[in-house]
């Protein structure tokens, strides 16, 4: 029989290979310094095969480690065979020019749906919604974004937030102060945003409006207002916390990314994330880095940053896949998500 290992969740937020864990994976997330897995396309086959899998991590320890992916809709999302295909955000934002009122219903119902099938399936959590403005500059945002309007992308992930923790899931905005301005990849270089502070306004106001559970900040530099990126910042993470009153997670974004090589090696990069102010730092797709920080990296832990963390996934127990099919709110917002894909 095994026991869950009793043990405070760490600072890191690691990934796994494949389908199914390994002896080392398992060894590994149960380590002090891990906090939470996070998953991509290539852990997912289906339903089943998705909840086997989390029913074995969530089993581990004590409080069980959060489960997180990346599946916003569109071209980023993760789980797909037997699971409701989303339309990118932009969609939304454009039946916003249209119909608002239509638009803020669909949005909340594609929330629930989003939301309602990863539960289903144990994942604790999806990184939604972009609040990134659509400035029709960034490539890697795009779509993603809901508009280049402030209070369009306020009212629309509004909505969508809703229908997330209607299903029992917790929000994370993306990619704070905003992602949308500048033209580079942050997953293959480090993006200079030259604008000065009063320009980013516009940027910053859906932080400042909407009720989030979690952000992450940008891998992106505002050159006139700090010469570290976002999620490396006090200054931005501050202004989180003091200013905008924030107090939920702060997750760093990727800290393999190219976009965090500005704070030296692994080891650095997660010491600079986490005494800026963030409270789960994401380390993905480097295996060899997983094991340099697990072997070398010595932070003063947090207990009050593991307890926020730990809050994110208090919610009552989801319904299941097939009691799903039966739900209501749930067949609504399929048909909403399948007719903005028409």
């Amino acid at each position: 029989m095994n026991i869950r290992r009793k043990l405070p969740l760490g600072p890191l937020m690691i990934d796994i290979a494949g389908l199914a864990l390994s002896d080392l994976e398992r060894e590994h997330l149960c380590h002090p310094l891990v906090g939470g897995l996070i998953l991509f396309a290539r852990n997912f086959e289906s339903p089943q095969q998705l909840e086997d899998l989390t029913a074995e991590v969530h089993a581990l320890r004590s409080p069980a480690l959060p489960i997180a992916i990346d599946h916003e809709g569109g071209r980023v999302q993760r789980c797909r065979t037997g699971f409701t295909r989303l339309p990118a955000m932009r969609r939304l934002g454009e039946l916003w020019d249209q119909q608002p009122v239509v638009a803020l219903l669909a949005a909340r119902r594609i929330g629930y749906v989003l939301a309602a099938e990863l539960r289903a399936c144990g994942v604790d959590l999806s990184f939604t919604p972009v609040l990134d403005l659509d400035w029709g500059r960034s490539s890697v945002i795009g779509d993603r974004s809901f508009h280049g309007d402030p209070l369009a992308v306020i009212q629309l992930a509004g909505a969508l937030i809703e229908g997330l923790h209607s299903a029992g899931m917790a929000a994370c905005g993306k990619h704070f102060p905003g992602h949308g301005w500048v033209e580079a990849d942050s997953h293959v270089d480090l993006p200079v945003d030259e604008r000065q502070l009063d320009e980013l306004a516009p940027d910053i106001e859906p932080y400042r409006q909407l009720k989030l559970d979690a952000v992450m900040p940008a891998h992106v530099i505002y050159r006139l207002v700090d010469a570290r990126p976002a999620g490396f910042s006090r200054f931005w993470l501050d202004m989180l916390r003091a200013e905008l009153h924030f107090a939920g997670v702060i997750f760093s974004d990727d800290l393999s990314m190219a976009g965090a090589g500005f704070a030296g090696g692994i080891v650095e990069r997660c010491t600079a994330a986490w005494e800026a102010g963030c409270d789960l730092l994401l380390v993905c797709n480097s295996p060899d880095a997983i094991g340099e920080l697990l072997a070398n990296w010595q932070p003063s832990l947090d207990p009050a940053r593991a307890k926020r963390v730990e809050h994110l996934s208090l919610s009552a127990p989801p319904l299941d896949w097939t009691c799903l099919q039966q739900d209501a709110n749930y067949l609504d917002g399929v048909a909403a998500a399948t007719r903005l894909l028409a």
